[in-house]
C-alpha cells in the first residue's frame, strides 16, 4: 500500500479543513509547493492534488496545481475538485496529471461519466465520498440518495483507474480510519481503493493496507505533525 499526501488547494494556499468545512481550516500553507518539497524531502512520489474553491464553485487554483504538476517529473499525481467536464478533465491530463478525480457529476451522470471513462482508459479515478454510508456529492453538501454499494455496483464495468473513498465522517478530525467502510468497499469492487478521512497512526495505514486498499491519502495527520511523515515514507511510500 501507498501513502499519499494530500494538497488541498484554497484561494492558492494549501491548507488542511475539518470536515471539509470552510469555516474550520486548520493549516494553512501559503505556497503549494513548499508542501510539495516538504514531502519529496521525505521519498514521497505519489500525491492528492484538490481544488476545494472550484468544487464549491468559489473560483479556480488552476496555476498552483500547473506548478505542482510541473514542478518536477517523475512524479504522480491524482487531481480533482470541481471536474464535472471532459474539457477539463482533458485540461488536467494535459498540464500532466497521471489520473484525474471525478466525483459530484460521475456519481449524477452515468452516461457522462461512462463516455469519459472510455475517452480515457486507466486515467480515470471515481471519488465517493461517504457520510454514514450515504454518498454525497457538491462538496459534501448535496445528498444522493445512494448507499456505497450501489454506487459502487454501477462502476464495476468501466475502465477506472481506481477509486477515491472518503469517510467525510472522519474526515480531518484525527480519530481513525472508518475501517468496516473501506473492507465493503474492497469486497464490493474490482477497482483499486485509495482511502481517504481519519488516517491517523501508522496502525490506520497497516489495517487499510490489511484490507486491500492499495493507496491511502494522507492530510491533516502529516500536516499537524501527528503522523512522523519520515516513518511514514520509510512503511509507505
Amino acid at each position: 500500500m501507498i501513502a499519499i499526501p494530500a494538497i488541498d488547494l484554497r484561494e492558492g494556499a494549501c491548507v488542511q479543513l475539518v470536515g471539509g468545512s470552510y469555516a474550520d481550516e486548520r493549516v494553512r500553507v501559503k505556497d503549494p509547493l513548499e508542501a510539495l518539497k516538504r514531502w519529496r524531502a521525505h521519498g514521497f512520489k505519489h500525491f492528492h492534488v484538490v481544488d476545494l474553491d472550484a468544487a464549491l464553485g468559489k473560483g479556480s487554483n488552476e496555476d498552483a496545481i500547473r506548478a505542482l504538476l510541473t514542478h518536477e517529473p517523475g512524479l504522480t499525481f491524482s487531481v480533482g475538485g470541481g471536474v464535472r467536464s471532459t474539457v477539463k478533465v482533458e485540461s488536467l491530463l494535459m498540464l500532466g496529471a497521471t489520473s484525474v478525480v471525478v466525483g459530484t457529476r460521475a456519481i449524477e451522470d452515468a452516461e457522462w461519466l461512462r463516455e469519459v471513462a472510455e475517452r480515457f482508459p486507466g486515467q480515470i479515478v471515481v471519488a465517493a465520498d461517504v457520510k454514514g454510508r450515504e454518498v454525497v456529492t457538491r462538496g459534501w453538501t448535496a445528498s444522493s440518495s445512494r448507499d456505497i454499494v450501489s454506487v459502487l455496483e454501477s462502476l464495476e464495468p468501466l475502465p477506472l483507474a481506481g477509486l477515491l473513498v472518503t469517510a467525510v465522517h472522519k474526515e480531518g478530525q484525527m480519530e481513525g480510519v472508518d475501517l468496516p467502510l473501506m473492507e465493503t468497499v474492497v469486497r464490493t469492487s474490482r477497482h483499486p481503493l485509495s482511502a481517504s478521512g481519519g488516517v491517523t497512526t501508522l496502525e490506520d495505514l497497516r489495517a487499510l493496507g490489511g484490507v486491500g486498499a492499495s493507496g491511502a491519502v494522507i492530510g491533516m495527520a502529516l500536516y499537524t505533525g501527528r503522523l512522523d511523515a519520515a516513518e511514514v515514507a520509510r512503511e509507505f511510500a
